[in-house]
């Protein structure tokens, strides 16, 4: 019986840990739209829309990159994976190559706005940083 539930409590922390690149994207989103205002009043909409921009890119390329490391994860996995290498490699340089030219029309029209920009692509940090600490807090709780 003792097996069973030490069997069942790690398909529970499984499930748990396993949704953590959703919840990393939420968290993403929730913090840009919570920062987005202050920075507005304190700052001006140039660096707010720029914040905006950075955040709306980190999210796009957080996305993208996960779906690239489980393509990539699937491809060596399973020899008959659908995923081709190229395909995975042009959207991994894709990704940044759409970063850079979004920053750079930015820093190009707005000083402020690119300081915006800069610092709302550094916003996937503050998400993970809540994850990692809700993570702690559920194994604290939970016992994971």
């Amino acid at each position: 019986m003792e097996s069973f539930s030490a069997s069942n409590k790690d398909s529970v922390a499984e499930q748990f840990y396993s949704g953590a690149i959703r919840r990393i994207l939420r968290i993403l989103a929730a913090l840009a739209i919570i920062c987005v205002f202050p920075i507005w009043w304190r700052y001006g909409w140039q660096p707010a829309v720029g914040f905006a921009a950075g955040a709306g890119a980190s999210w796009m390329n957080f996305h993208s990159l996960a779906g690239a490391v489980e393509g990539l994860a699937n491809r060596i996995v399973e020899a008959h994976s659908q995923e081709r290498g190229r395909a995975i490699v042009f959207r991994f340089l894709l990704r940044y190559l759409l970063v850079g030219i979004v920053g750079y029309a930015i820093f190009k029209s707005s000083s402020q706005g690119f300081r915006g920009f800069l610092a709302g692509l550094c916003l996937p940090v503050g998400a993970m940083l809540c994850e990692a600490a809700y993570e702690a807090y559920a194994a604290f709780r939970r016992g994971y």
